[in-house]
């Protein structure tokens, strides 16, 4: 296979003609993916619509073994809650498939109106013809946000249930309204009195004691319905309902 050929892949070319540094490992990588092919004797390969080069890299390599060439699928990228870059955990801008549901039914409300479309015709079930329908609707004055809730339901219950998306639905009114999910995690720590940024941190609603204290500072912290202003704040034993944020909770017991 030559430099040549490597180079008709965008990425490349593109980076090429801007001098932009292309390692001999990228060029590898094609390569090893296309023999993947020929080791398994594909008949069919499956990818997103950015892999094109490398399937079709499946295709050449099985013809220069005397193998019938494969097929190639490719589909469209899936943009993440930022409606900007693919859908991937290490940018997170994911919804994990098991994620609970109220995360799950969460996470697909927080998206851009333009994206609820993309995601209706990507990951909806429904016809072309009825989202074309619903989109209409939308523009001749119905709430998006109804629209939203629909395809949240929907992709909250093919991973969990019905019943569970309902769930997922009123826990959502129940937090924006402020107020307190019926299910919330228990949690039983000892050494009271503690430093509310510690405590924090040992409920697991913060990775560290300063990201606790961050937490206060921009208001997001309430303990029992309060707002936590003070960073030096020492919590009495007993039993309270911590909150950050309109997500997380947690019912901690301290003794």
């Amino acid at each position: 296979y030559t430099v040549a050929r490597m180079m008709e892949r965008n990425d490349f070319h593109d980076r090429f003609k801007a001098g932009t540094p292309i390692s001999v490992h990228e060029f590898l990588y094609p390569l090893m993916q296309g023999y993947d092919s020929v080791a398994l004797k594909a008949d069919l390969e499956l990818g997103g619509t950015d892999q094109k080069f490398n399937l079709l890299m499946g295709r050449h390599l099985q013809q220069e073994y005397g193998q019938e060439p494969q097929c190639i699928l490719t589909m469209p990228l899936l943009e993440g809650l930022d409606g900007v870059e693919k859908m991937s955990k290490s940018k997170n801008n994911y919804i994990g498939i098991t994620e609970d549901a109220n995360t799950m039914f969460a996470k697909v409300l927080s998206i851009s109106d333009v994206l609820m479309w993309r995601w209706y015709t990507l990951l909806s079930f429904k016809s072309m013809a009825e989202i074309e329908a619903l989109r209409k609707d939308v523009e001749g004055g119905r709430n998006p946000k109804d629209a939203k809730v629909m395809l949240a339901k929907e992709i909250t219950a093919r991973f969990h249930s019905a019943a569970a998306a309902d769930t997922a639905e009123q826990d959502f009114i129940n937090r924006s309204r402020g107020g307190i999910p019926d299910d919330i995690p228990e949690v039983s720590l000892s050494g009271a009195p503690m430093g509310i940024g510690a405590l924090l941190k040992a409920a697991g609603l913060a990775a560290s004691s300063s990201e606790g204290n961050r937490l206060i500072d921009g208001g997001g912290v309430r303990i029992d319905g309060a707002v936590v202003s003070d960073k030096g704040l020492k919590v009495e034993a007993g039993t309270c309902v911590v909150q950050v944020g309109k997500r997380k909770f947690a019912r901690v017991t301290l003794s």
